[in-house]
């Protein structure tokens, strides 16, 4: 168990700095913490990548700089990216059943299955927009830039997480 809470708590430091390797784009930024989160959850497992991943929101919520661009605090939580980060521990949670359940053993479909984890992101995200800017600036400027980079994150964090498996065979 202690080496399990190391590791959500290191895949949690790991979610912060993506945050900070930004993309800056209105109304939010492009960031690499979504790579970290499907990593989380295909290296750790359901529990586990939730836990590293509520870990990290709440470090935000106390007051941590954690969040892109060194945001913190519940009005950071709750502003424009809310949507977005509401949706971590369910893709990390997701992303933990599919690497125990066999469909990420061939690239293409595995890329596939973590970029529909992403779609899931970024619908939570859009929708979340919608509120303060309508649907179609929601659409425009919190989906639709994103999907190139949700598929090359996808790709990246499979690649990873599979050599992570071959690291730990070896």
């Amino acid at each position: 168990m202690f080496k399990s809470a190391l590791l959500a708590t290191a895949f949690a430091a790991l979610i912060a700095i993506c945050a900070q390797v930004s993309v800056p784009m209105v109304p939010v930024p492009m960031t690499l913490q979504t790579w970290a989160v499907l990593l989380a959850g295909l290296v750790l497992g359901v529990r586990w990548g939730v836990a590293s991943v509520t870990l990290y929101l709440l470090a935000a919520g106390v007051g941590l700089p954690v969040l892109s661009d060194g945001r913190a605090g519940l009005d950071a939580l709750t502003g424009p990216t809310a949507g977005y980060l509401a949706a971590f521990p369910i893709v990390a949670a997701l992303a933990g059943v599919m690497s125990r359940s066999g469909p990420l053993q061939r690239p293409w479909p595995a890329i596939a299955a973590l970029a529909l984890l992403h779609a899931i992101v970024l619908a939570m995200g859009a929708a979340w927009l919608t509120r303060g800017a309508g649907v179609e600036a929601a659409v425009s400027g919190g989906l639709l830039p994103f999907l190139p980079g949700a598929v090359v994150k996808s790709g990246a964090a499979w690649l990873a997480w599979r050599g992570l498996v071959r690291l730990r065979r070896a």
